[in-house]
């Protein structure tokens, strides 16, 4: 169940797309959970640019969204992973196309004689 309420301010579906997925590392979370189950520390060895206050937040507002599920093991030390949930998984199609478009956006780059996009470039 989704626990967000509708947000009357919305004027267009890629607005509640963009709440809900917008973030500066939740589009490689959703990347890396996309393959499988996942815990937090690899999340954050797969992520490193990603601070742990950041990519905690960010993993608490998808859940939040019903985007993935997190499960704590009662063990010594406490073991959590996360996953997609079966409406996370419908994101499937839109990771692959993006993964794709920023391929292609590459090239494109490259043939105009600049590098790869860095961090810097923000």
């Amino acid at each position: 169940m989704i626990k967000r309420k509708k947000n009357p301010e919305y004027d267009c579906p890629i607005e509640v797309t963009l709440d809900v997925i917008g973030g500066k590392w939740k589009g490689m979370i959703l990347y890396c959970l996309s393959h499988g189950t996942t815990r937090f520390n690899e999340l954050r060895r797969r992520i490193p640019k990603a601070t742990q206050r950041v990519l905690t937040a960010q993993l608490r507002e998808l859940e939040r969204d019903s985007v993935i599920s997190r499960k704590v093991y009662a063990e010594v030390p406490p073991r959590v992973e996360y996953s997609l949930t079966e409406f996370g998984r419908s994101l499937q199609p839109i990771l692959d196309m993006m993964e794709r478009w920023g391929e292609e956006y590459w090239k494109v780059v490259e043939g105009l004689g600049r590098n790869k996009p860095t961090d810097e470039d923000d």
